[in-house]
């Protein structure tokens, strides 16, 4: 899928920047990290409408089966990959590499009061967990198979830029924040996302959840405009968007 035998998804699992060009889709995500900070990817999957679940909140499967093999080719490129509390009570979701080959990163959950209990698959079993939650949130340190981490925040939110700090001390600079739209969002709207990918499914759903939750520019020209490389996936369109440049 995504015109890659093999062989050459296996050179680029070594994550090394002399082979950025085998892949014009994955080669951009291989060339270092920005002059003092991780390399961080946002990823959204939406309809036409630009929704990434219906109104009951079913999302399972807006983009189609090579979306899915791209998102965790994503996975296997990354240290960490990065969900919000509502994405884990949503989808309860493993976010482990199970349909290619290539390890599995460290599972990051954001829960800044603690929402969520251990009966979620992200706590039970597989890689490595890190829960981060807000510092004055009560509970122990740990939740099911997870290490609890505790953060400040910035209002209701954790702050992203202590959060990517803490996975850097921990090794793990490559951060991949796979969902779900309002913890991309606030990635996005904090400046730290390096790159977007949003693929766009086609089909229209009306109403639901949207995919980006942003403070509304007052005019056009206040409103975020981006150049994108569109790469087809299966039946599905993915609009790869460069933000922030990468160090080489």
């Amino acid at each position: 899928m995504n015109g890659l035998d093999a062989l050459t998804w296996r050179r680029l699992l070594r994550r090394s920047a002399a082979d950025a060009g085998l892949s014009s889709l994955y080669g951009p995500l291989l060339v270092g990290h920005p002059p003092g900070g991780p390399l961080v990817l946002g990823r959204i999957a939406q309809s036409l409408d630009g929704r990434i679940a219906t109104t009951s909140g079913a999302s399972r499967w807006i983009s189609g089966p090579d979306d899915i093999v791209h998102t965790h080719r994503l996975r296997a490129l990354f240290d960490a990959v990065v969900v919000g509390a509502g994405t884990v009570r949503a989808d309860d979701p493993l976010l482990t590499t199970r349909v290619v080959e290539g390890p599995s990163p460290v599972r990051v959950v954001l829960d800044p009061r603690r929402r969520l209990d251990a009966r979620f698959q992200v706590f039970q079993e597989g890689p490595e967990t890190l829960l981060f939650c807000a510092e004055d949130a009560a509970g122990p340190d740990r939740l099911g198979q997870a290490s609890v981490l505790r953060s400040k925040c910035a209002g209701d939110a954790l702050c992203i830029r202590t959060v990517l700090a803490a996975l850097a001390a921990r090794g793990l600079h490559r951060v991949f924040v796979e969902g779900g739209g309002v913890t991309v969002s606030r990635f996005l709207a904090a400046g730290m996302l390096d790159r977007l990918h949003v693929t766009v499914a086609p089909l229209l759903l009306g109403g639901g959840v949207p995919a980006f939750v942003l403070p509304h520019a007052a005019s056009l020209t206040e409103a975020l405009r981006f150049d994108w490389t569109v790469h087809r996936l299966g039946a599905d369109l993915l609009l790869d968007i460069p933000l922030r440049a990468a160090a080489a």
